[in-house]
């Protein structure tokens, strides 16, 4: 749930009746807090995510790459071989891209 949401949902809360303005205003804080905490530990940007992607070594058929891509993004690894194959049989480059992932993203 988006940050957005939740206050909104706070916020048709306390309309309601259900939240005090006390609890409403505690409640908010709570939800903005998080969200910074959250936002400092994996620094929510695209350079964040880019910084801790690293090859797997447990899920693996060559190089680790895609492993490593399903950890950092969520999406399983199945999808992300899918898409290089794709790439390679397409246009031509998805080995290529493959390979230098393989070369320059660290092992975990």
């Amino acid at each position: 749930m988006m940050i957005s949401d939740e206050i909104k949902r706070l916020h048709e809360l306390h309309q309601a009746g259900a939240l005090s303005d006390a609890e409403f205003e505690q409640a908010k804080a709570r939800v903005l807090a998080s969200s910074t905490v959250n936002l400092n530990k994996g620094d929510g940007t695209l350079s964040g995510e880019i910084n801790s992607l690293r090859r797997s070594r447990t899920d693996r058929w060559l190089g680790g790459v895609c492993g490593g891509l399903a950890v950092a993004s969520g999406v399983e690894s199945w999808v992300w071989r899918l898409v290089f194959v794709l790439f390679t049989l397409t246009f031509g480059f998805g080995f290529l891209i493959y390979i230098l992932m393989w070369i320059f993203v660290p092992e975990e």
